[in-house]
């Protein structure tokens, strides 16, 4: 106790230090597991899993909080693994091959058993294969621009492409990226996730207005929750959304062994289908879902991926965490390089198809990029971000049928019908990012081209 007691007053200390000590007593008691956790996670996948240095997963780690930067962050290259220490407490996430890293909890490892299959790049052409010869220099030369612009000024941008029709047309990079660095979507996996669910239904395990989903709601409310409810976010579950240490989401991500199993506790709030609500805790129910109806198993359900998602789609460098609780992390933990979420962007635009084959029906896309018809907020479809739906455009200068799957830190594939063009933006902002502007300004070039 003494020792608990010595390392709350040494953390205090830090908190005021960092002129964060104001958020309150409850940020103090579940600050340092956020922190390690958290810490422990991303750096493990940072240099595990997209390769980037040890000096570069610190640097982007300590952009969220400074409280980040007082953690001690040590590798493992032996065994892959990041240990994080924080006055007393401490973290550790290791790396598991094909499902990446998750933060160790003392007798949970589903993952130890699991076998990922490993993606080989198709011969041929993209998006089926990994060759690119269709490159536009004068939209090249625009992407490039734009890659130095934003770097000038601090935006982090990692990685630009543009795909026009079936080709990608421009891509860039910043120095130590290339086609085949994995990247992190933070959130553009919710869309991944809605996507696995769009090919369940369309081999009809699973109906979109399904309801009676899980045992755990069967005698309440929640038993009303329908896969379209989830999928729009108008589940009417209370969960916050919140990034502070002692709200549902950093609890959920960062220190609890199994993220679905912490969302599926949350109660009923509102009427299913008349209020929107962000949520991760949403998505990975639905990731616990497709789990369920692929097999019920960990291994079941990174296999129904590969066979039915992964190698249909051509996808050559992308890695689906999951956590050590054995469920794949549908809110935030999908990897992949440029060219691969250029791919699932480029399965949206063709309404389902790619590479010669269906995947999802035309009517779930055409669904899944419409408004919800909630009460409050419109302008999301099934996890992906609308332009059109509520009472202005959400980005005034781009296409008005837009939309995107979108994560933290400014990450983007961007889908426009009407000009035929997906663009994927990957990258670390912490703030703001011209995404409309600088969208325009590709568009503008597409269109003359």
């Amino acid at each position: 106790m003494k020792k608990v007691a010595l390392a709350l007053s040494a953390l205090v200390v830090v908190l005021l230090l960092t002129g964060i000590f104001w958020l309150g007593p409850s940020y103090i008691i579940a600050a340092p597991k956020v922190a390690t956790g958290m810490g422990a996670k991303l750096a493990c996948s940072s240099k595990y899993v997209s390769g980037l240095t040890e000096q570069q997963a610190k640097v982007d780690l300590t952009s969220y909080s400074p409280l980040l930067a007082e953690l001690n962050v040590d590798f493992d290259d032996q065994t892959q693994s990041v240990t994080t220490s924080f006055y007393g407490f401490q973290a550790r996430a290791s790396f598991h091959p094909g499902l990446g890293c998750a933060i160790d909890f003392t007798g949970v490892n589903a993952r130890d058993s699991v076998v990922v299959p490993e993606l080989a790049p198709a011969a041929g052409a993209w998006p089926l294969g990994s060759e690119v010869n269709t490159i536009e220099p004068d939209l090249q030369a625009v992407l490039d621009q734009m890659l130095i612009d934003d770097n000038a000024v601090g935006l982090e941008s990692r990685a630009l492409l543009l795909v026009q029709g079936d080709h990608i047309v421009a891509e860039s990079y910043a120095p130590g990226i290339g086609p085949a660095s994995q990247l992190l979507g933070w959130s553009m996996g919710k869309s991944v996730t809605a996507i696995a669910i769009g090919r369940l239904i369309y081999e009809e395990r699973l109906g979109l207005e399904e309801t009676d989903l899980f045992s755990e709601w069967r005698n309440d409310q929640r038993k009303k929750i329908s896969v379209q409810h989830l999928l729009t976010m108008t589940d009417g579950l209370d969960f916050d959304e919140i990034y502070a240490p002692g709200k549902d989401v950093t609890s959920m991500l960062f220190t609890e062994p199994n993220s679905a199993s912490f969302a599926l506790q949350s109660p009923a709030l509102y009427q299913p289908g008349s209020h929107f609500n962000y949520s991760s805790g949403s998505a990975n129910i639905l990731s616990a879902l497709v789990q369920q109806r692929s097999g019920a198993t960990l291994q079941t359900n990174v296999s129904f991926l590969d066979e039915h998602l992964y190698r249909p789609l051509g996808l050559t460098h992308a890695l689906f965490e999951s956590d050590a609780g054995g469920t794949l992390v549908g809110s935030s933990y999908f990897y992949a390089s440029a060219r691969d979420w250029a791919r699932i962007g480029l399965l949206m635009l063709n309404r389902g198809e790619i590479n010669g084959q269906r995947l999802l029906s035309k009517e779930f896309v055409d669904m899944a990029s419409s408004p919800n018809g909630s009460e409050n907020e419109k302008a999301y479809g099934f996890q992906f971000w609308l332009n059109a739906g509520d009472a202005s455009l959400r980005w005034p200068n781009v296409p008005e049928d837009a939309y995107a799957a979108m994560g933290n830190r400014s990450q983007i594939v961007m889908i426009m019908p009407s000009d035929n063009l997906v663009f994927v933006r990957l990258g670390w902002t912490n703030g703001d990012y011209p995404t409309d502007a600088n969208i325009a300004k590709v568009v503008a070039a597409a269109r003359k081209h």
